[in-house]
């Protein structure tokens, strides 16, 4: 097939790190795969598997950027492309116009958050073929909003290079990170990983921290995550915290690191503490690689965690639950292997890569047989 997909982030999160995961996928298996980006995107690194002819730089400046959108439709026609895929509401005009220009093209559309979408895409997304939801949170959210057709609405959730996250297991030299950071070998490690916003639940992470030091004085906290609020008033705002509740000593905060994966294999809890997760890539990475988790209730969580079993869920914006869930897994070593070992089987059962890209793979055909 001759795939077409469509990004304008500035910045690179979960939706972007599936788009490339697709991308790349679809031209191992031997589609012909083309992408439009912005200028500076975070996704031209990503995209190892795409020919460098295949992409092309577009402003994309807008859902009304009728420039973008008559080039686009020029390169879907030249192209012959058959599918054009987008993944931000902002994208979808632009894509919706590049496929009503070329009949013999369809319009998947991929919807990644659960915010709700604004009633001109009732018009926008009339023809596409698909709406593709991250979760069955997102596809509820869809039904509800009553913008987009029921029997176009298919759940594909997002996949997980599970190869990768047992390898960095089984390669990890907890000795050598802890010595890296500076840190004392009987140290603990409680980490959290996403963009700073306060919808990721940072601040009751560090709060929940400053619970969890009382008893446990060897604990130290990492915040990965960058910030990409324009005036950096996220960080700002975190920094200030950490200084109010005297964690200075106690909180590490890194921007990016080239290889998440360590991260995740050095933790002894990671903790999600976000308001609200359409799915929650950071959370099945983290069970990915047999690290417990700690998570806010929010609709992806529920869908990948199995409260008990493969991690600890606790209502959203509950800090004494939060430090309370840390708390019990720091206590018993073995429950946290237990629970670790669990995750990262139900991960590698339903939420590989291989699946998203089987998934989508027969979408991209359903709907350029018409099948409804």
């Amino acid at each position: 097939m001759k795939i077409l997909y469509i990004s304008s982030a500035q910045s690179l999160g979960g939706g972007e790190r599936h788009l490339a995961d697709l991308a790349n996928s679809m031209a191992e298996r031997g589609h012909d795969v083309h992408v439009v980006l912005r200028p500076a995107s975070p996704l031209t690194g990503e995209l190892k598997g795409l020919r460098k002819e295949n992409l092309t730089i577009l402003p994309l400046r807008n859902s009304l950027d009728a420039k973008s959108a008559r080039e686009l439709s020029k390169l879907v026609k030249k192209n012959d492309i058959e599918i054009v895929h987008a993944h931000m509401a902002r994208d979808y005009p632009l894509a919706a116009y590049g496929t009503r220009k070329n009949p013999g093209s369809r319009l998947i559309v991929t919807r990644h958050v659960l915010f709700d979408l604004n009633p001109l895409h009732r018009f926008t997304l009339s023809r596409a073929a698909r709406i593709i939801a991250v979760s069955q949170a997102v596809a509820a959210q869809l039904l509800s909003s009553r913008v987009v057709r029921p029997e176009r609405i298919t759940v594909v959730h997002n996949g997980i290079d599970t190869s990768r996250f047992l390898l960095a297991r089984d390669r990890f030299d907890r000795q050598k990170f802890l010595s890296d950071w500076d840190l004392a070998e009987n140290s603990l490690l409680i980490g959290t990983v996403g963009e700073l916003s306060p919808l990721k639940g940072q601040p009751e992470f560090l709060k929940a921290a400053a619970q969890v030091v009382q008893h446990y004085p060897n604990a130290y906290f990492i915040i990965a995550g960058r910030d990409n609020s324009s005036d950096k008033s996220n960080g700002a705002m975190l920094e200030d915290l950490i200084g109010r509740l005297r964690l200075e000593q106690r909180v590490r905060r890194v921007q990016w690191l080239e290889d998440i994966a360590q991260l995740y294999c050095a933790l002894d809890v990671f903790v999600s503490a976000s308001h609200t997760e359409s799915f929650g890539l950071a959370i099945a990475e983290a069970m990915a690689c047999s690290t417990a988790v700690v998570a806010t209730a929010t609709g992806g969580a529920r869908e990948i965690i199995q409260p008990g079993e493969t991690g600890l869920l606790v209502p959203v914006g509950d800090i004494e639950n939060l430090a309370e869930a840390i708390l019990e897994l720091l206590g018993n070593q073995e429950e946290r292997a237990r629970m670790g070992q669990a995750a990262q089987r139900a991960i590698a059962a339903k939420f590989t890569i291989k699946q998203m890209v089987d998934n989508t793979e027969r979408i991209y055909r359903e709907g350029l047989e018409g099948v409804e």
